[in-house]
């Protein structure tokens, strides 16, 4: 087994399962950060996986940070293959998704050739490369409980998707739990998705959270047009939920006591049920370029978030632009933030509608939420010390 030379900067081939730019999703934020801090360390293979055409300007971005970068692109037939043969074994779907035969031969070959001292895999969907190499130590990001995920998400579904969801649930609960053992380290977001991991030495996996650049989010404000904003990836079935709770059942009553209140719903890849909802006082912007944009418009965060796993990152974003948040005990589990002192939590209707009134007419309450919000974020989620236990971690072999 190989082990870290001083004298260079080791080799760290990281695996993921889709490639880390633009950052319009979670587990390319986290990607891409953390590729930004361990190439200061490590020399970085960049391995990805992706099911689009990944743009050589999107490349660029990370080339800075890589000795080398390989993406294969998943084949559409590659796809529907893996998947056919799913429903014959108890694989997650997710990881029969993203693996395919020639792709495994071709980062036999990567890692033949570079000889890491250490592999980082970033979700179960990309550990089936590698669990069987133990040439050297590894680590994988099981990121959040996708199993716990895809059970919540099931309780909304119907007929065939409720079945296969089902299944899908079972399989990720089993797949996380035997994946464990063909790696040395293991993260997570959050401990709320670390008991989900159903382990007997789940405790051992390390909590390393999603973080902010600080200085990224020092913006100057301008004069908000909008009085509630939400973010995320609009194709995202819990951000989906999200915005038509806030569509349907909190902005009916919240007219009655506002009636000039607009919302802002930003974020890429709106569905069309999104798009349709869209009104004069319920903006659904789409893609913007830069997202600091939609936080500075508007005068508070609100984040019905009932379903989904993990550390929201947009709950992170917010509060270090300085607003106050409004969200669910759910997603406060993992940001741990102090109720009505940095940040608000509601759970049914009538809570976020009074949340919303006690912000919008008490300006020191305001204030202090907002500033305190942001101390908080500050303090407890800056990408580089996150990073540095990351780091710690991995040179601790």
């Amino acid at each position: 087994m190989s082990s870290f030379n001083p004298s260079k900067k080791p080799v760290l081939a990281v695996i993921l399962s889709r490639f880390p730019f633009p950052l319009e999703k979670g587990d390319k934020l986290r990607a891409y950060y953390q590729i930004k801090d361990l190439s200061k360390h490590f020399d970085i293979e960049l391995i990805c996986i992706s099911d689009i055409q990944v743009t050589q300007e999107n490349q660029n971005q990370l080339k800075d940070y890589c000795k080398n970068m390989h993406v294969f692109e998943l084949r559409k037939i590659g796809i529907i293959w893996s998947l056919f043969k799913g429903i014959f074994n108890k694989k997650p779907f997710q990881v029969q998704y993203f693996y395919q035969p020639w792709i495994q031969r071709k980062i036999n070959e990567i890692v033949l050739k570079s000889k890491p001292e250490h592999i980082y895999c970033q979700l179960v969907r990309s550990s089936e490369y590698v669990k069987n190499y133990h040439e050297c130590k590894k680590t994988l990001d099981y990121m959040d409980a996708l199993s716990k995920g895809i059970e919540r998400r099931k309780k909304s579904a119907f007929g065939l998707k409720k079945e296969l969801m089902k299944m899908e649930s079972k399989r990720l609960t089993a797949y996380e739990r035997s994946i464990f053992d063909y790696f040395e380290f293991h993260t997570i977001i959050s401990k709320q998705d670390r008991q989900f991991i159903l382990h007997p030495k789940q405790k051992k996996i390390q909590i390393i959270p999603n973080g902010v650049d600080q200085k990224f989010f020092e913006f100057t404000s301008k004069k908000p047009h909008f009085d509630l904003v939400f973010t995320g990836n609009m194709s995202y079935p819990p951000n989906i939920e999200a915005a038509l709770y806030i569509k349907n059942q909190l902005m009916p009553l919240l007219e009655k006591q506002l009636p000039t209140i607009q919302c802002l719903i930003s974020g890429v890849n709106p569905t069309n049920i999104l798009k349709k909802c869209a009104s004069d006082n319920f903006i659904v912007s789409g893609w913007v370029e830069d997202i600091r944009d939609s936080y500075a418009n508007a005068k508070i965060f609100i984040a019905p978030m009932m379903l989904g796993t993990g550390l929201q990152n947009k709950l992170l974003e917010a509060m270090a632009m300085g607003l106050p948040c409004i969200t669910t005990t759910l997603a406060n589990n993992a940001l741990n933030a102090i109720p009505n002192q940095q940040i608000l939590i509601a759970d049914t209707e009538n809570e976020f509608i009074n949340q919303v009134n006690l912000l919008m007419n008490d300006v020191l309450f305001y204030q202090r939420i907002a500033e305190n919000g942001q101390a908080f974020v500050k303090e407890n989620y800056q990408w580089s010390v996150i990073n540095d236990r990351l780091i710690g971690m991995i040179q601790s072999e």
